[in-house]
């Protein structure tokens, strides 16, 4: 089931009854009365597909789905932060910042325009707060907006894996794993760990984004991805990441089998910062880790760092540069195995001393599900 059709009431009230073991003392929490709340809870467990409570003479006793649901609802509640939101506002909010218009918004959700016009309009008169704003013929969240939308995904985020490991209670597997992927973790680590995890999880969907640590870091933090793979930055981005090494990778610098120094290479003679210096390159953008360190050699040595006129972090998009010119660039060998033993592209010389710490990215109050924890495991047994 998805998490729309629940009320965010009800799912409070479930965490006080779970908190305080009693069906009059949540109705109080939460302002309903005890016919209502006993009403609640039993439409609740019909849209579980579970048991939620036993009752007993001294109160209300949490069943496993109650005690695995109840700190899912806690956090998603932390997020929301008001008890004035409701799923409906939770939904619209999230559909709008999604889709940057109310038409494209029902277009994707299949709810009605008027509808989502009202839920966000309620929304804002709920929280005190200006959401959306006009600019010019189209819309844009506030600041507040953005940040109430962040929170929503996140709060989104936590009810998912709730439901998620409700499903695993019962046998049954459900949820998806949302990664995104950075240029080095596509050449085999993530594939496969992407395998691996398939073989024992077959029916849980693997979701990979690729993109730079600037393209998907947002898309973390927002709750859409469970993790980024790749390089590890230094300094970390922030307090609300936390990376966690899995390897070391040494690039090596790479040209075409024509290409100038691959004699020098083939031949045993060293190749020096001064010959690599007198060639272009190719290499990923200013304030990547491989950037960095790509200037550092240089620097180290004492040479100028040479042009960059093509700035490119597209394995495919740099092979076909280096294999139409004498343009240099510096990669894993991993991202270029297939080339190098087709003997398309050589091995130039080894960057000495220059490392990539390889590894994952998580929220820092990021809690995995079990599948999500196997995932991260599939990753670790195939660094």
């Amino acid at each position: 089931m998805q998490i729309w059709s629940l009320n965010l009431r009800h799912l409070r009230a479930l965490a006080e009854i779970t908190r305080l073991g009693s069906l009059s003392a949540a109705a109080g929490a939460v302002n309903l009365t005890q016919p209502a709340l006993t009403q609640a809870l039993a439409k609740l467990e019909v849209q579980l597909g579970q048991p939620l409570f036993a009752r007993q003479p001294g109160g209300m006793a949490a069943t496993p789905a109650a005690l695995v649901l109840t700190p899912r609802i806690d956090a998603a509640l932390a997020h929301i932060a008001s008890v004035r939101v409701t799923m409906a506002g939770l939904r619209a909010l999230i559909a709008l910042a999604d889709h940057a218009s109310y038409g494209a918004a029902a277009a994707a959700t299949g709810l009605a325009q008027p509808s989502l016009h009202r839920a966000v309009q309620d929304l804002a008169l709920a929280l005190r707060r200006n959401l959306v704003e006009r600019r010019g013929r189209g819309l844009a969240l506030t600041d507040a907006g953005r940040r109430t939308a962040r929170a929503f995904r996140l709060a989104r985020a936590e009810l998912a894996a709730g439901l998620s490991e409700l499903a695993a209670l019962q046998g049954r597997s459900s949820g998806r794993i949302a990664v995104g992927a950075m240029p080095l973790s596509r050449a085999r680590l993530l594939p496969d760990a992407a395998t691996a995890f398939h073989r024992r999880f077959p029916t849980i969907p693997i979701s990979i984004t690729e993109g730079s640590h600037a393209e998907l870091i947002e898309p973390l933090r927002d709750g859409e991805l469970d993790l980024l793979l790749g390089a590890l930055r230094d300094p970390p981005p922030g307090p609300d990441v936390v990376q966690t090494p899995l390897f070391d990778d040494q690039p090596i610098i790479l040209g075409r089998r024509e290409h100038p120094l691959a004699a020098l290479a083939l031949a045993g003679q060293p190749v020096t910062p001064q010959h690599l210096a007198a060639y272009p390159w190719t290499t990923a953008a200013p304030g990547t880790p491989l950037r960095t360190q790509w200037a550092r050699m240089f620097e180290n040595a004492g040479v100028p760092p040479p042009p960059v006129p093509i700035e490119c972090g597209s394995v495919i998009t740099i092979r076909q540069i280096l294999l139409d010119s004498d343009f240099l660039t510096m990669l894993s060998a991993d991202q270029v195995t297939v080339e190098i033993e087709a003997g398309w592209l050589v091995k130039i010389a080894d960057a000495p001393g220059l490392v990539r710490t390889i590894g994952i990215t998580t929220r820092a109050d990021w809690r995995p599900t079990a599948q999500q924890a196997a995932f991260v495991a599939a990753l670790r047994e195939n660094s």
